[in-house]
């Protein structure tokens, strides 16, 4: 195919073109230096994830434990604080996946451990699930704080398993990508201690 560069109209077209591509290609790469893998044993999922946020460690767990406001975050429709006592804070939670066009409601009662201000564990005390636990590690980083993840999980569906790993796969990365963006926006005023530890 041949292009004429003498014509200003079609030439400045394919210019809006090419920094169109430029820009989104640049703004599709990941800015969080984002690591996601679901492996499945069985009917038992397990989830590895990590992403960095420029953020102090502080700021960091204050988003963690801010249990309430993980609404925010795709596939979580509810999440509300019922009992806190110590470092244990129980959860109601309602997480909403579609499979297929199939929208999978999941609603779980958990149990976080605040264990330290580095460490937040978690387990399904009742729920849809059969099962369901796991942690979050806050760890410095060069680039400001690194999150850890990690998840085991199992459920009772009547979908192939094989799909709904497909589609976890597919979706997980996004909502951890999210997750890391609601770090950087979101102002936590909440936490004094935090102030000591402004934003990197």
């Amino acid at each position: 195919m041949l292009v004429n560069f003498k014509s200003p109209s079609l030439y400045f077209n394919i210019l809006i073109w090419l920094a169109y591509f430029v820009c989104s290609t640049v703004t599709a790469q990941p800015a969080f230096d984002i690591k996601v893998s679901i492996e499945r044993s069985g009917a038992n999922f397990q989830v590895h994830a990590s992403y960095v946020v420029p953020v102090g460690e502080c700021y960091a767990y204050a988003f963690l434990t801010d249990y309430e406001a993980a609404k925010n975050i795709p596939g979580i429709s509810e999440s509300k604080v019922i009992h806190r006592n110590a470092n244990k804070v129980k959860v109601e939670r309602v997480a909403e996946e579609r499979v297929l066009f199939i929208p999978i409601y999941l609603r779980s009662l958990l149990e976080f451990s605040e264990i330290s201000d580095k460490r937040l564990e978690f387990i399904q005390l009742e729920g849809d699930a059969k099962s369901y636990k796991g942690s979050w590690v806050i760890e410095p980083d060069k680039n400001g704080t690194r999150f850890i993840h990690h998840a085991s999980f199992e459920l009772e569906t009547s979908i192939p398993l094989f799909i709904i790993q497909y589609f976890l796969e597919n979706s997980a990365r996004k909502r951890f990508e999210v997750m890391a963006e609601r770090v950087t926006q979101q102002q936590i005023t909440s936490n004094a201690n935090c102030k000591k530890y402004p934003s990197l």
